[in-house]
């Protein structure tokens, strides 16, 4: 019979949570519910691991110092504002307080609601109330049992991966890794592209606290799944590290943006024993389906492939599982992942086919405009790309390439947009500045509120007027020495 109890808290703060029987259990612990059901409280499975000191120091130091969902000022981890906090605290299922009886354990707060099945999630399986762990939506063989209104489209998927390489940048930064990340401990909403990074307890704290766990099957990495066998302490061996989460982040982008696995496919590395066959495959024989120069394990019906996502993507993909595979220091960071979707991002173009199942696609190669997903053509008078330029400094009328916008109807436009030297991180104004629309068979851009703007004749553009967008016209995005220059192109 499920009744109240209260966990004290190191600060002396009691906190009530309820008891129930059978609780939820993981590997490590097991969680007991807020009456509101607002935050869980996390006991520990096995008596040894709360007991020990170092379990507690580890707790102590990611809840405080290391700790993103907090401002440095307020304890956290360095560089850290509040807002910067607030915004990682929607982005990490973080710890928020150690708990010290009725035993030792941990609170947390809990998924938010969109991150659980509803009811209308499918209509053969019962998934009402269980978490939305990727392999949902990115497995072909689990989405088909989904509601086409439960797994989003490929800007989603985009902008999910934005959001997962921006948190494993922050944990990075902060001095962690998190030793485990996989599809299990990052649940996803295609809905609304958003995820949240879970089991925080057990992160690497580099030098001081050694990992836990080795990993999930699928995202270790092949020098962690190589050496396991190595006895503790032994120099040879790999254990879980920043390096060893840039392997398990790029599987995951690499699923969100493709639906498989990046070293899934058909060649047999041992015929006579499947164990053997999954250690070669995972670990020391890994091989990317995708390798350019080694085609062994490339399925047949590759109809979409990493090209399709453009040059920085594509080679983002090539160093992580070509270059990075075996050797981890040659793995993109997780900065520079976050830095090539997002210019990614603006080469999304709405499919003109209603019924394509992508929506979107990059369009990155004006001279083969064409849907990947469903092989739909865009139509010419819809091709338009902004070219961006930012003045080099101290170089008055010297301008060098910052970038490039595909065009859309109601396209937004930001500061980082408008301005040199702005990147949309954490920190970033999110305000529209300016707008792209279709009206009457043109391109306008409107002004929103952006301040400068200049016409390609010279003139101010005030808040509320609008550029005829043509072939060849140039134009200053915003004052000052750090407004971008603007070129249209329409091939």
């Amino acid at each position: 019979m499920p009744h109240t109890a209260e966990a004290i808290l190191a600060d002396g703060r009691k906190l009530p949570y309820v008891i129930q029987d059978d609780p939820p259990r993981g590997g490590m612990k097991y969680t007991y519910f807020a009456p509101d059901k607002s935050y869980v409280v996390q006991f520990f499975n096995n008596p040894q691991v709360a007991a020990d000191p170092n379990t507690h120091k580890r707790l102590e130091a990611i809840i405080g110092k290391y700790n993103p969902t907090r401002s440095e000022a307020g304890g956290g981890a360095p560089g850290g504002s509040e807002a910067m906090a607030q915004y990682f605290s929607t982005r990490f299922c973080w710890p928020t307080d150690i708990v010290r009886s009725p035993e030792f354990g941990i609170v947390c707060p809990a998924y938010p609601a969109n991150f659980f099945f509803t009811e209308k999630a499918s209509a053969c399986l019962p998934l009402k109330g269980k978490d939305k762990r990727s392999k949902w939506f990115t497995s072909p063989r689990n989405r088909q049992y989904l509601e086409e209104s439960e797994i989003g489209d490929f800007r989603s998927m985009l902008q999910m991966s934005i959001s997962l390489a921006r948190s494993v940048r922050r944990m990075h930064q902060a001095g962690l890794a998190h030793s485990d990340l996989s599809c299990n401990n990052v649940l996803i909403d295609p809905q609304t592209g958003s995820c949240v990074i879970i089991d925080i307890d057990s992160l690497v704290v580099p030098g001081l606290f050694p990992p836990e766990v080795v990993g999930t099957h699928g995202y270790i990495a092949p020098e962690v799944l190589e050496s396991m066998d190595l006895p503790a302490g032994h120099p040879d061996r790999k254990l879980p590290s920043s390096y060893t989460d840039l392997h398990a982040l790029a599987v995951l982008l690499y699923e969100y943006l493709l639906m498989r696995h990046p070293l899934e496919g058909p060649k047999i590395y041992s015929p006579n024993s499947p164990e053997e066959d999954d250690f070669l495959g995972f670990g020391p024989q890994a091989t990317f389906i995708e390798n350019p120069h080694d085609t062994s394990n490339r399925p047949n019906d590759l109809y979409f492939t990493i090209h399709d996502l453009g040059p920085v993507l594509e080679d983002l993909f090539l160093r992580a599982f070509v270059d990075g595979l075996h050797r981890p220091n040659d793995r993109p960071t997780a900065m520079e992942w976050e830095k090539g979707l997002v210019k990614t991002w603006d080469l999304l173009h709405p499919c003109e086919n209603p019924e394509c199942a992508a929506k979107w696609f990059v369009l990155h190669d004006l001279r083969r405009p064409i849907c990947p997903f469903c092989g739909t053509r865009v139509k010419r008078e819809n091709l338009l790309r902004l070219r961006l330029k930012s003045q080099l400094r101290g170089r008055p009328g010297q301008w060098v390439p910052a970038g490039e916008v595909d065009v859309y109807h109601n396209l937004p436009l930001f500061q980082w947009h408008m301005l040199s030297g702005v990147f949309p991180d954490e920190k970033a104004n999110r305000e529209l500045q300016a707008y792209v629309c279709r009206h009457q068979g043109q391109w306008l851009l409107v002004n929103h509120q952006a301040q400068g703007m200049m016409s390609p004749g010279g003139n101010l553009v005030p808040t509320g007027h609008a550029i005829l967008l043509r072939d060849g016209a140039v134009f200053r995005a915003s004052g000052g020495e750090r407004g971008f220059l603007i070129e249209v192109s329409q091939p």
